[in-house]
């Protein structure tokens, strides 16, 4: 480390168990976040801050008020402008950390394209919101044994786990398949509060600094803690023999494969929203279907993205030709209002 290293992240290097070796090892390490959420965006704050060498955050929605309430890195200027959370996060931490490689990529991380998002990185990250991601994002570490952190919250409680391909259990160990639409609370239905965001992200942080490093204890199981109730609990998980992701028998990849998920829409939680995907290969031409929707509602645009408001829905579109329609929380509305407007 040179002597600018050795000033910014001195407090790290004096704690015995971690030093300059450890330290070393994290200006080294690429990571990639998937999600850039609430738990996504203190994970990026914590590793960016920390000395992560490369960081590359991933997320395909925008800042909304309502997201001020739990995601420390956005502010009330990115709800004005309608900043992409990958830009808005990557912006942020460059000007907390201008020595390490930030890349904020606007994007919905599907199987057409996380094993390229990922493919050199070190770690993932997971920040999430749905199971069914989540299962693509295990299935390509698996894959291409690439270690990750699974981490989520809801009310007041919140789960992470830490998965090391051929090594430790995988998600699809726990979970054979993803819950049902409906059976799990979400930020919609429950909420959430803060503090139980900034636990878990921190907890899987810090996995993730203990397992560049080399050093430390690293989560061999579940972690589940509830700040309501003050419980924090930490269970074993073996490994499945027969697990389809990472088991004995000829390993399938159901969700990097297509066979499960892939859907063209997505529900958002906790913003009556559906996002619709045409998939890989499209590209749309912003100002000139600003120029067309004019003539039939409001519309505001900026390089990122175009916002636009008919009937009742408001309609955000990106360049990628995805659309988050706000207004329906029924697919086929969604892509009925799709079609409609965008046409593609």
């Amino acid at each position: 480390m040179n002597e600018h290293q050795r000033d910014r992240y001195s407090r790290q290097t004096i704690f015995a168990p971690f030093g300059e070796a450890g330290q070393a090892r994290l200006l080294a390490a690429c990571v990639v976040i998937v999600g850039c959420g609430a738990n996504g965006s203190m994970m990026a704050s914590t590793l960016a801050r920390a000395g992560v060498g490369t960081l590359v955050i991933a997320d395909r929605d925008f800042v909304e008020l309502k997201n001020l309430q739990r995601q420390i890195l956005f502010d009330e200027d990115d709800v004005a402008r309608g900043t992409p959370k990958a830009i808005a996060a990557a912006e942020k931490l460059r000007r907390a950390n201008s020595s390490i490689q930030i890349e904020g990529i606007v994007t919905d991380v599907n199987a057409e394209n996380i094993e390229d998002l990922i493919a050199g990185a070190t770690l993932v990250m997971d920040g999430t919101d749905n199971f069914e991601t989540r299962f693509l994002i295990n299935d390509a570490c698996v894959k291409h044994s690439i270690p990750w952190v699974y981490a989520g919250a809801v009310a007041s409680y919140g789960m992470t786990m830490t998965i090391v391909p051929r090594e430790t259990a995988c998600l699809r160990c726990v979970f054979s398949r993803a819950p049902a639409p409906g059976t799990l609370p979400t930020c919609d239905t429950a909420g959430i509060i803060p503090p139980i965001v900034n636990v878990m992200a921190s907890i899987a942080s810090a996995e993730a600094i203990k397992f560049i490093a080399g050093a430390g204890t690293r989560n061999a199981g579940i972690i589940n803690v509830d700040l309501w109730d003050n419980s924090y609990e930490s269970f074993a998980i073996a490994r499945r023999d027969d697990c389809p992701a990472c088991g004995h028998a000829p390993r399938k990849f159901e969700y990097l494969d297509g066979e499960r998920g892939g859907t063209m829409t997505a529900f958002l939680c906790g913003r009556n929203a559906i996002q619709v995907n045409p998939g890989r290969g499209h590209t749309l031409d912003l100002t000139a279907l600003a120029g067309r929707l004019r003539e039939v509602g409001k519309v505001a645009e900026n390089e990122y993205l175009l916002r636009f408001e008919a009937d009742r829905y408001e309609i955000t579109i990106f360049p990628d030709a995805r659309a988050i329609i706000k207004g329906t929380d029924d697919a086929a509305v969604a892509r009925s209002v799709y079609a409609k407007y965008v046409g593609v």
